[in-house]
């Protein structure tokens, strides 16, 4: 059945083609969507764009440890390893993180704008390295649609990240304000304290100071053994000003500075297992830091909004091999061995993206067109013995994505231009030291409001993955998968309804269905099974995703979110299989109440079927309930701003291993968590 509602769609949007439309007026993107909630999570409406938003009250709500078990709740995301900060990955309709690397390019991560957690790195997890509590909001963008204004090869979508700001806390006027969080954890007595500091001498200036520290041990599962190498430790702290000046408060000045550590000691080398194998254990410290400067120019003039962001992310992993810990010690694989789990890795990325947004019309059509140019240098440490190698990935991207609405009939062109040139750090001998390609890619969406409530769209896109640094060598796999990239189209169709009064007096109701299929072809990231060497010759991965939110006034409410999907791998001998990376079919509902913003009490309940482990083996279906609940004393004195939140995951203890996980990786058995917080 889902195939050939696949084939309609197809049929349907290659009528249209596609590409975006975004909203906010916080980053990049366009005009016109309605957010609607009618339970936790806020809704985009009035957009082709797949896109979910979990905003800072349900960050607090889910008591994360990582930012990947933040967005697992998203249809068609899939945690991979998902239990600490270095371990995890985020795999978005069957693309991003996978069983070998962290990484497979065909996502993108930004925080405040600075691209992060992009390396091939052997066994390392997303690189998505930070504590959950440093953000007031995670937006997931899902597929090609809306990827053209953050890179190129973005086939499962875009992660970016929002830091908190000090007018967050002060309510946006002068004076001093903050907040302190105590958490804990019966499962792995884990706890974090974290602590927000916040300054407006003026109202056009603002500093902001968050240290949060994390501390977990080894987790225990539903069936009552220990989840190994599941402990961690981790200091982050964020630094953010801004400042606002000129004429009618026209220009804007914003800094951040974000940096999270871990060091660990005789831990497993590989974070996706749960115990040294192979290769043994080590020290590891592992520090990540993003840095970020924005200017922005925004006058009363409609063809003006012009933002320049420059961003710099670092990340440094040091190892040292724990001796006799490796049981090929003494062979002859063993320095093959050392030499991997020894080898300090390191990158920085420096990034400069100018864009300019502009409201105008022509005629009858009006136009939200954003334009951008972009360069980027990333540097990387030589690690060729742990398969990483050293050397320089300059790039030049131009981009444009522009709204034209006529009535209720709006058309999104969309291009991306992008020039790579990789430079290799050591020479190579019998190869060249430099490779450089560019591609144009790009699309189109189309939406229709009916001026009910209901919409219309569909979509389509095209986009490149150039070569990267991880395909530097010398031997005729390298050479070959540098010298073409990947390459892959994406088409949507959906619809989607928001309406209030629908089913009784003061009710609000929102629900958006999205039917999607992606081809990948020409691949590099990807081999046979089996085979080290021999790519595949083409990938099939479609779905539909649901989303829906429903609220009355009385304070009950229900969310819900869904995914059903299947995918194809197709080998060059003609042989296909099931596609090893797909996310499993997932339905997640919960059902709330809220007794006048003092009282919010809910129940949530997470099914999966279809799933397979790391090594492809088959899973039998799992059932997770959740309950959490928040009060706010509605009180004056030392109540006056606090918060306590109870949660119980996995209230029946359920023994399961999350979908892509390794076997030994099993989830978290049942965990009480209580969080105590205080703004002042």
């Amino acid at each position: 059945m889902l195939t050939s509602l696949m084939r309609g769609s197809t049929a349907l949007v290659c009528l249209s083609l596609a590409t975006p439309a975004m909203a906010q007026d916080s980053d990049p993107g366009f005009l016109g969507t309605l957010i609607l909630t009618g339970g936790k999570r806020d809704l985009s409406f009035g957009t082709a764009l797949s896109r979910t938003v979990v905003g800072e009250e349900e960050i607090q709500d889910r008591q994360a440890s990582t930012v990947a078990q933040l967005i697992d709740s998203v249809p068609g995301v899939t945690l991979v390893n998902g239990t600490t900060p270095q371990g995890s990955g985020i795999n978005i309709r069957g693309f991003g993180a996978n069983t070998t690397f962290g990484s497979d390019q065909k996502i993108a991560v930004q925080i405040d704008g600075a691209s992060v957690g992009s390396e091939e790195l052997y066994r390392i997890g997303t690189q998505l390295f930070t504590d959950p509590l440093l953000y007031r909001e995670v937006e997931v963008l899902r597929g090609t649609i809306g990827s053209f204004a953050y890179g190129s090869g973005i086939v499962g979508g875009v992660v970016k990240l929002e830091t908190k700001d000090a007018s967050d806390f002060t309510g946006g006027v002068p004076g001093f304000g903050g907040s302190q969080t105590l958490e804990f954890g019966s499962n792995g007595k884990g706890w974090v304290s974290s602590t927000n500091l916040a300054w407006m001498p003026t109202e056009r200036t603002e500093f902001l100071l968050n240290y949060s520290l994390r501390d977990q041990e080894d987790l225990t599962a539903g069936d009552g053994s220990t989840v190994g190498n599941s402990a961690f430790r981790t200091p982050s702290y964020l630094a953010k000003g801004k400042f606002t000046f000129g004429q009618d408060d026209a220009h804007s000045l914003t800094f951040s500075h974000s940096s999270t550590v871990a060091d660990d000691k005789d831990v497993p080398y590989d974070q996706f297992d749960t115990s040294g194998g192979m290769f043994g254990n080590v020290d590891r410290l592992t520090e990540t830091i993003q840095t970020v400067l924005e200017y922005r120019f925004n006058p009363t003039n409609d063809l003006v909004d012009l933002r320049a962001n420059l961003s710099y992310a670092d990340q440094k992993i040091e190892y040292d091999y724990i001796p006799g810990s490796s049981p090929l010690e003494g062979t002859p694989s063993f320095p093959a061995i050392v030499g991997t789990v020894n080898a300090n890795q390191r990158y920085e990325t420096t990034k400069l993206t100018v864009t300019n947004r502009a409201l105008f019309a022509t005629g009858a059509v009006s136009h939200d067109m954003l334009a951008g140019v972009e360069a980027q240098r990333r540097i990387r440490a030589d690690n060729t013995a742990a398969g990483a190698p050293g050397g320089t990935n300059d790039r030049f991207a131009l981009f444009v994505v522009d709204e034209m609405s006529i009535g209720q009939f709006s058309v999104t062109p969309a291009l991306r231009y992008e020039n790579s040139r990789i430079e290799s750090a050591v020479p190579l001998a019998g190869a060249p030291d430099t490779y450089e390609k560019d591609a144009l890619m790009g699309g189109l969406a189309l939406a229709y409001d009916f001026g009910n409530g209901l919409s219309v769209f569909g979509s389509a896109a095209y986009t490149e993955g150039l070569p990267i640094i991880d395909d530097l060598g010398t031997g005729a796999t390298a050479q070959r998968r540098i010298d073409i990239s990947e390459k892959s189209h994406t088409f949507e169709l959906g619809a989607e309804y928001t309406g209030t009064d629908v089913f009784v007096a003061g009710d609000t109701f929102t629900i958006r269905g999205n039917l999607y299929q992606t081809e990948l072809w020409d691949i590099t990231s990807y081999t046979v099974a089996g085979s080290t060497s021999t790519e595949l010759d083409r990938v099939d991965s479609r779905g539909f995703e649901l989303e829906a939110s429903y609220g009355m006034a009385n304070g009950f409410y229900v969310d819900f979110a869904a995914h059903l999907g299947e995918g194809t791998e197709f080998n060059p001998d003609g042989t296909d299989t099931t596609w090893r990376n797909s996310p499993a079919d997932r339905a997640q509902l919960t059902l709330g109440k809220n007794w006048d913003d003092r009282l919010d009490l809910s129940w949530e309940i997470v099914h999966a079927t279809d799933r397979r482990d790391a090594l492809g083996a088959d899973l039998s279906d799992s059932t997770v309930h959740n309950l959490r609940a928040t009060w706010k004393p509605q009180a004056q004195g030392w109540l006056d701003g606090s918060e306590v939140r109870f949660g119980v995951e996995n209230v029946l203890d359920a023994d399961y291993v999350g979908r892509l996980s390794s076997p030994s990786r099993k989830a978290p058995g049942r965990t009480f968590k209580v969080t105590l917080s205080k703004t002042f």
